[in-house]
């Protein structure tokens, strides 16, 4: 059956072609093949349910495997070689450090690139100040997207930790002067206090994760506080906001909760709503592996 509704959206897969310093070479048996920069990683991907394209020397060469353990998220890094304890990424000009840390991340996302190219294309066409929210902002990289075109930038994240590796990223990419605003806070109080105080923003990145604590030990689950976060959001809406993005990992829910979620938050305000998943692609058998889902708002005219 094919249903007709009003608010139906065409879900869309989008990729990020453009990199030079990362690629998912290849990927099976509930692992994949990245290089980050300077080295290869082996990390665990639950989707690549398939078998490996590539011979089997070429994962033995990665310079580091994720360990994965019985808890969720643990696990711990087996090193075949020493590397640097950080090095150096870069992407369209921007800068920014990549490490191995307690989890298996490395401090980029590559497949938001995407949303970073998109971001820096809503703040540069409106060519007025644009003041942008960025909450669960991790290592910054969208922050900085935006600052360099052109906007005022509030990032927050709930670990300081994360909030000086920004200022870091910040720095390397030579964005010091740019005005880049780095709070360590929990999202939703930080959210309902600048609703009492009556700030607005242009912009709104958010990048909720399943489950978080706040510095003070707050407690953020997805499903009970997303709607609370969201209607507090849209209270700080600029009344000529410039562009939203929503991303939401691990998450067992369609790119649909996240779609129906922003329209709510735009009520009145027309434009365009997109939704769908975030995907890198193998270089070995152009297999595509999914990592989020999204969806994002702008003015119909942008």
């Amino acid at each position: 059956m094919v249903i007709n509704h009003p608010f139906l959206p065409k879900l869309e897969l989008l990729t990020s072609p453009d990199w030079q310093d990362y690629d998912l070479l290849d990927s099976g048996n509930g692992l994949k093949l990245e290089r980050y920069g300077a080295y290869t990683f082996v990390r665990p991907e639950a989707q690549a349910v398939w078998k490996p394209a590539l011979a089997e020397k070429y994962w033995l060469a990665a310079e580091a495997t994720f360990i994965t353990s019985r808890e969720e998220n643990g696990g711990h890094w087996q090193f075949r070689v020493p590397i640097q304890p950080r090095w150096e990424m870069g992407y369209k000009g921007l800068k920014f450090w990549a490490q191995t840390s307690a989890s298996r991340h490395l401090g980029v996302f590559p497949e938001q690139a995407c949303h970073w190219d998109w971001i820096s294309e809503q703040v540069a066409a409106v060519k007025r100040p644009v003041q942008v929210l960025n909450l669960f902002g991790y290592t910054g990289i969208a922050s900085l997207a935006a600052a360099r075109a052109g906007a005022s930038v509030t990032h927050l994240d709930a670990s300081k930790k994360v909030v000086n590796w920004v200022r870091d990223n910040q720095a390397l990419s030579g964005l010091e002067n740019y005005p880049i605003r780095l709070i360590v806070d929990d999202a939703l109080k930080f959210v309902e206090r600048e609703v009492r105080r009556g700030n607005h923003y242009e912009g709104l990145i958010l990048d909720p994760p399943k489950f978080g604590r706040g510095p003070k030990g707050e407690v953020w689950e997805f499903y009970k506080l997303i709607p609370e976060l969201l209607h507090g959001c849209h209270a700080i809406l600029a009344p000529q906001p410039v562009f939203i993005v929503l991303t939401a990992y691990a998450i067992p829910a369609s790119a649909l909760l996240l779609y129906q979620g922003v329209l709510e938050m735009i009520t009145g305000l027309g434009g365009v709503v997109t939704a769908g998943e975030l995907v890198t692609q193998e270089r070995s058998a152009g297999r595509l592996i999914s990592h989020a889902i999204f969806a994002r708002w702008a003015p119909a005219q942008v």
